[in-house]
């Protein structure tokens, strides 16, 4: 069975930093061949796209609130993959979660992806 395990979020003051890890096992899943994404949900909005990375690693996304401040990042021959938040806003403050999905699938949409890790949250105090 596919489990996909986040840690490494909290609360942080506006300015600060936190990262991500989403650590992938499975005795038959080859992390290496699944984009990675990352989503966060805020109380009472719908679950949004925040950034992704394409199984190899050399191709990038990010929803514009985050350019500049968050990298997404994977290590494929540890399983894992990262999300370093930088220049945290209270506005970053959400349940954030990783998953996976195929190749050619869209990056930004939720129902692309079919594995996903329990969610983390991340508070931001002003």
């Amino acid at each position: 069975q596919v489990q996909l395990v986040e840690s490494g979020g909290g609360l942080v003051q506006a300015g600060g930093s936190l990262r991500h890890s989403c650590a992938a096992s499975g005795r038959t899943f080859v992390f290496s061949i699944y984009d990675m994404g990352w989503f966060r949900q805020a109380p009472g909005k719908e679950r949004e796209f925040v950034a992704a990375i394409n199984w190899s690693g050399v191709s990038t996304y990010y929803t514009d609130s985050v350019k500049g401040r968050f990298t997404i990042s994977r290590d494929n021959a540890k399983n894992t993959g990262f999300l370093q938040m930088n220049s945290l806003k209270p506005e970053d403050t959400a349940v954030y979660y990783c998953a996976t999905k195929r190749i050619s699938t869209d990056y930004n949409n939720h129902d692309s992806y079919t594995t996903w890790g329990q969610g983390t949250q991340v508070t931001v105090s002003s």
